[in-house]
This record gives C-alpha cells, sequence and structure tokens, in this order.
C-alpha cells in the first residue's frame, strides 16, 4: 500500500511522501487504487487494521459540512487567522521595541546617577578639605 497522510492529531493530518510505502498480511478486499484507512504502528512499519474510508467521509461531511463549514469559510478563516497572527507579530515587535527603549533608558540613568555619585564624593572632598583648611588657620 502507498502511503497518502497520516493523522497527526484529532483533525490535523500531514501528506506524506509519495514512496511512503508499507506491506499487510491482512487481506483487503478492495481493487487497485481504492482508498482505505489503516491504522499503522507509530513507526509506520506494520498495519494493524483496515478500514473502508466511505463511513469516515461521511462523518466528516456531517460534522463539518453540516456546520457550514466550506472551503470559503476556511479561507476566510485562514484569512482572518493570518492577519491576526501579523497584528501579533506587530504588537510583539512594538512590546520589543519600548522594552529597548527602556533598557536604553535604564541604562542612561544608571549612567548618570554613576557620574552624579562621583560628583558628590568629589564636592563632598572639596567640602573636607576646606573644612580641614579653615580648621588649620584658625
Amino acid at each position: 500500500m502507498q502511503l497518502l497522510a497520516r493523522q497527526v492529531d484529532d483533525y490535523l493530518w500531514e501528506k506524506l511522501p509519495k514512496e511512503k510505502s508499507v506491506e499487510t498480511d491482512i487481506a483487503l478486499g478492495v481493487g487497485n487504487g481504492a482508498i482505505i484507512l489503516v491504522h499503522i504502528e507509530e513507526d509506520l512499519s506494520k498495519v494493524t487494521t483496515v478500514e473502508d474510508v466511505v463511513p469516515w467521509l461521511v462523518n466528516i461531511v456531517e460534522e463539518f459540512l453540516s456546520q457550514g463549514i466550506t472551503p470559503e469559510f476556511l479561507a476566510k478563516e485562514a484569512e482572518r487567522a493570518e492577519q491576526w497572527r501579523q497584528s501579533l507579530t506587530l504588537e510583539s515587535q512594538e512590546v520589543e521595541r519600548r522594552a529597548l527603549e527602556t533598557a536604553a533608558r535604564r541604562d542612561e540613568i544608571q549612567e548618570l546617577e554613576r557620574k552624579l555619585k562621583i560628583e558628590r564624593e568629589e564636592l563632598e572632598q572639596r567640602e573636607a578639605e576646606f573644612q580641614a583648611r579653615q580648621n588649620n588657620e584658625e
């Protein structure tokens, strides 16, 4: 059997490479080119069960198309999701820019505090020297 896709999650499938195939001892009872659902071990090495695809497809039609989930609806939802993703990306970039600005301002403030501390120490030292001179003159 040639494998077309594998189920990743409840409603998520991924396409497999065309060259991926698996052999089975299970009697299929279907003709060449038929589409069936098979349950395969995790490593894609052994078929465990085979099912007719029709009930599964009918379930999908009932579950999604009866609720108005059409290809157009899905395309609109995909577009909305893409717009939302772009909006979040822009917001994230803005937050990151603001964080960088804040960090730069913090660094500036820390540098100013450091300079102010040095100037204060120099001023205190000059004041102490001035006081010492005044005491010596008296």
